[in-house]
């Protein structure tokens, strides 16, 4: 008997998966838990819309990231911040000072998106890299100035 998943279920799959068990399973197991529909040709037509609705958004999010990274590599940054003797900065310049510039720049980021390799403790010009979506990243230019 087909099945369509309607949440993930060990050792068969995934949920939107279309797996082909024993009646007695699907019958005893499946549907009596919730955890699968019947492989009608409406319900495979309402999964392969779902499927294709998904596909299609997560699309227009990576166009959207990309988008948004072409903006951000354009954009120099600056955060300023309060430094000691030496130039050495009180702390270090963390992600969130950063996304704040970045949003006072016109550019909403979450700071969760921005990579810091090593914190950044010196005035000075830092190339970050910052990933708003999966496979999509951009270079972010800031340069540190002093308060």
């Amino acid at each position: 008997m087909k099945v369509i998943l309607s949440r993930d279920v060990p050792s068969q799959g995934k949920k939107g998966d279309l797996i082909n068990v024993s009646d007695g399973y699907a019958r005893n197991y499946l549907f009596k838990n919730g955890l699968a529909v019947e492989a009608t040709s409406s319900a495979v037509n309402a999964l392969n819309m779902q499927k294709e609705s998904a596909a299609h958004h997560k699309r227009e999010e990576k166009a959207a990231a990309e988008e948004l990274a072409k903006k951000i590599a354009a954009t120099p940054v600056t955060v300023k911040a309060k430094v000691g003797p030496g130039g050495k900065l009180f702390g270090a310049l963390n992600t969130q000072s950063i996304a704040d510039a970045l949003k006072k720049a016109g550019l909403e980021l979450d700071k969760k998106k921005i990579v810091l390799p090593d914190p950044i403790k010196a005035l000075g010009v830092y190339k970050l890299t910052v990933k708003p979506y999966a496979d999509v990243s951009a270079v972010l230019v800031v340069t540190v100035e002093a308060d």
